[in-house]
């Protein structure tokens, strides 16, 4: 099925204890766009990018089946940067500059042969510009947004009412803190599913993920990684591989929704072993499908 892709296309300088990259293709619906392409060969992206976005950039794209013609290229502009460095722990990082660039003006514009996409993923950008895009699509089968920190604080209100139009909410533990007023995770839970999405998940990092539904709570460990390079982009990648895979299974109940808990984790463990969107470039379907196995096999037990 098809799957509409919004968000944010960004160049990034990342430091973390382990090495740096520079000028490495970032942004959230890149990372969104990159995961999900492994499920399924109808991904279209919008965002907007400036005239330093080049044809090995647009080719990476093209070449995981990435339809680009809902991005814009604003000639006269740059690309939107970003640089930070990660601590020690890798769960803390320092902001060290941020240029919007063109994303200042974003407009999202969904071109009409997009319009009718089954399944809208709404990247982490300003809540105003998600409520635009729903505005534009015809009756998708399934809405997904993620969020983060700044929105939740800076405009609560305008999330609050893209949130009733959306099935699926994914963000992270401090965030649903943030949002509900609740430290207790099942408390923050129930409180943000009366906003609106009926399916959430919160990703607690290394420590896993949680899906609520009105069926229950399902628990996702996180997978066991010797070396972590950059965890940038890990979210979003989650993000991707969760909608892929509900895109390829053609359903949504919750075995398939816990499949793709497992299938998002799976993506995010892959992202974070190289820098930016090296490693979800270049993947095999049968090194997702064994990873997919690892964490089954992480919590079995033989009878």
């Amino acid at each position: 099925m098809s799957i509409l892709v919004v968000g944010s296309l960004a160049f990034d300088d990342i430091e973390t204890p382990f090495g740096r990259s520079d000028n490495t293709l970032g942004g959230s619906s890149t990372y969104i766009a990159l995961s999900s392409s492994y499920f399924s060969d109808e991904i279209k992206l919008v965002g907007v990018v400036g005239n330093d976005f080049e044809d090995n950039h647009f080719r990476l794209l093209h070449n995981n089946g990435i339809d680009t013609k809902g991005l814009q290229v604003i000639d006269n502009g740059k690309t939107f940067r970003w640089s930070c460095r990660y601590h020690y722990d890798m769960n803390t990082r320092d902001t060290l500059d941020t240029q919007l660039n063109v994303f200042a003006d974003f407009n999202p514009h969904i071109p009409l042969q997009y319009r009718e996409a089954k399944y809208v993923c709404l990247g982490n950008i300003d809540p105003e510009l998600q409520m635009k895009v729903l505005d534009q699509v015809s009756n998708p089968e399934l809405v997904i947004l993620d969020t983060m920190n700044f929105w939740i604080e800076g405009k609560p209100e305008e999330l609050k009412k893209t949130l009733e139009r959306v099935d699926i909410f994914i963000l992270n533990d401090s965030e649903a803190r943030l949002l509900s007023g609740d430290p207790n995770l099942v408390k923050s839970a129930r409180i943000i599913r009366n906003m609106g999405p009926k399916t959430l998940i919160i990703k607690k990092g290394e420590h896993g993920a949680l899906l609520f539904t009105d069926n229950g709570i399902f628990a996702a460990p996180a997978y066991p990684l010797e070396s972590i390079y950059d965890p940038t982009g890990a979210g979003d990648t989650f993000a991707g591989g969760f909608l892929g895979h509900l895109a390829r299974a053609g359903e949504i109940n919750d075995t398939e929704l816990r499949k793709a808990v497992l299938y998002g984790s799976a993506m995010a463990s892959f992202c974070v072993e190289k820098f930016g969107t090296e490693k979800l470039a270049n993947l095999e379907l049968l090194e997702i499908e064994d990873r997919y196995q690892s964490f089954l096999d992480l919590s079995k037990i033989e009878e």
